[in-house]
C-alpha cells in the first residue's frame, strides 16, 4: 500500500477534521483554503472546521478511489 503525500493527507484532514501527526500541512492548505491566516488557537473551534470542510470538499473527492 502507498503512503498518502503531504498534500493528500492535509486534504484529508481538513475535510475530515481527524488530524494525526505533523499539522503543518493542514495548517498550510487551510490558510490557502480560506486565504487568509489562521492563528493556531482557531483549530480547537467548530466554526473552523465547517469552513475547511466545505472548502476542501472538491479536493477530498478529487482524490477518493475512481475505476
Amino acid at each position: 500500500m502507498d503512503r498518502l503525500t503531504k498534500e493528500q493527507a492535509a486534504i484529508i484532514g481538513c475535510y475530515t477534521g481527524i488530524v494525526r501527526g505533523n499539522t503543518s500541512g493542514i495548517h498550510e492548505l487551510a490558510e490557502k483554503l480560506l486565504n487568509r491566516p489562521i492563528q493556531s488557537f482557531e483549530f480547537g473551534g467548530k466554526q473552523l472546521w465547517d469552513e475547511l470542510k466545505e472548502k476542501s470538499k472538491p479536493l477530498f473527492l478529487s482524490i477518493c478511489y475512481k475505476e
